[in-house]
């Protein structure tokens, strides 16, 4: 019974993400942005997805959360929702030009927590950790896929 299991990676990662997620809620928020939202408007934004459908894989969360969401950024002004002129039945989810205008002010805000987090860090180190988390979450992506 050695281990400290606050010490663990899981641990560790759990209270960075937690701390990023309060940093960045308190920055976005005077904005008029959420952090949970940042996959669904950088998606949007790109034109990676336009559908709550693509949304939901990009983001990686189910449906009806992303659905939910989805709601409350519309009556947020946010997005708006087209017709999907291929499909009738679905609809073609947009950036709102409020958003699109609030977009560049809310990644430099991002951008700038991060800095301040990786006080300290060189720029080498800082990279180490972005590839040493993306190869982690790539691990951890696989074993979900294979326990589903």
């Amino acid at each position: 019974m050695g281990e400290d299991v606050l010490s663990t990676p899981g641990h560790l990662i759990s209270l960075a993400a937690r701390g990023f997620a309060r940093l960045s809620e308190s920055r976005l928020k005077p904005l008029g942005f959420g952090v949970g939202q940042l996959p669904v408007l950088v998606a949007l934004q790109d034109g990676k997805a336009s559908t709550q459908r693509d949304l939901a894989r990009f983001a990686k969360v189910e449906q009806p959360p992303m659905a939910q969401m989805l709601a409350r950024m519309e009556r947020d002004g946010l997005i708006a929702r087209t017709r999907d002129p291929a499909d009738g039945r679905s609809s073609r989810i947009v950036l709102t030009k409020a958003a699109r205008e609030g977009m560049p002010e809310a990644i430099a805000t991002l951008f700038q927590g991060n800095n301040e987090a990786l006080a300290g860090f060189t720029d080498a180190e800082a990279a180490q950790i972005v590839d040493l988390l993306k190869r982690l979450i790539g691990n951890l992506d696989r074993i979900a896929g294979t326990e589903a």
